[in-house]
């Protein structure tokens, strides 16, 4: 049931624009099905480097989209882009099949074109990108967009903190381990998480310079564990204050570890196959043991969401 209409309930201030023809020309007339005004937004120039912002007030999950032209006019859109942000500073363009999407628009002022997105969008500021118009006239739109709030379960760290998942036993040896998550950060460099075994095993996730590292070592029952290290970087820019999904699938010593869409399968090193943890694993920092507040490596400064390990929610456990 995450269809309601968004826009028609904001406050015409929620409607912003890159510029106006006319006051009666402004965003605060493009709500769908609208006629006050001149009958929706026309910006002063008709070209590639206008837009319409809609503030949808909080972060939610947008679904779908439905355009307009101008009301009785000759001013509509044919064809148009999406941007999306939590901030409405930084931006990202909806893509489709790693393709920037262009949106088929309309062919006259008043009929109603509408697009169910492939897949739905998490933001709170949206963007309408004007690519072509009416040959014979002007830009003009007026717009909705469908979706739902937008719940989830977020952790903020802000670089002196770490959220601790302590096991039922002192000792955990796994044969296949499972992290997901989703983070986003301004900072370049900090750890999501960490475990560590006496026996030399380890498995960190760290943003290293804007890139993702993980490291791993499932030991060596010769204690040679230089010989069991294994590093694998990907991503670039991952500091760029917009969300990002990690995940890590292993099963004995094959890994898959993916970035957004980008996957990346390797085989540890070792002659191990299960990783040994003790006790705990420690999500935004290192902590040094016996020293509160104190930490081995830059903590993480961002926020986690849906972040799981196994199979269980650890932030909705940390809230409990």
């Amino acid at each position: 049931n995450c269809d309601d209409p968004l826009v028609s309930p904001l406050p015409s201030a929620a409607l912003t624009s890159s510029s106006e023809l006319f006051s009666t020309h402004s965003s605060s007339f493009a709500k769908l099905n609208r006629r006050d005004g001149a009958g929706g937004w026309s910006p002063l120039e008709s070209n590639e480097q206008q837009w319409l912002q809609v503030d949808l007030g909080d972060r939610v999950e947008i679904v779908a989209v439905a355009t307009q032209g101008r009301y009785g006019s000759s001013d509509w859109v044919s064809s148009y882009a999406l941007m999306f942000s939590d901030t409405g500073r930084n931006w990202k363009q909806y893509r489709q099949d790693d393709t920037v999407w262009v949106f088929t628009g309309n062919s006259n002022a008043d009929s109603v074109v509408h697009h169910k997105l492939l897949h739905s969008m998490k933001a709170r500021f949206l963007r309408f990108i004007p690519l072509k118009w009416n040959a014979g006239g002007r830009i003009g739109l007026r717009v909705e967009v469908f979706g739902c709030p937008y719940k989830s379960d977020i952790a903020d760290f802000d670089g002196r903190s770490s959220l601790l998942y302590r096991f039922n036993q002192k000792l955990m040896s796994t044969f296949k381990d499972v992290v997901s998550l989703k983070f986003k950060s301004m900072q370049g460099d900090g750890v999501l998480f960490h475990g560590e075994g006496q026996r030399g095993d380890y498995i960190t996730l760290e943003l290293q310079k804007g890139k993702l590292s993980l490291h791993l070592s499932l030991g060596d029952s010769n204690l040679h564990f230089s010989n069991s290290h294994t590093s694998v970087t990907l991503g670039s820019l991952l500091d760029d204050q917009h969300w990002h999904s990690v995940l890590i699938e292993r099963f004995n010593k094959q890994v898959n570890f993916t970035v957004d869409k980008h996957t990346q399968h390797f085989r540890t090193k070792g002659d191990s196959d299960h990783l040994d943890i003790d006790y705990e694993l420690s999500f935004g920092g290192i902590p040094v043991p016996g020293k509160p507040g104190t930490f081995q490596r830059k903590n993480f400064h961002g926020c986690i969401e849906n972040l799981y390990y196994n199979g269980v929610n650890i932030i909705d456990l940390a809230k409990r």
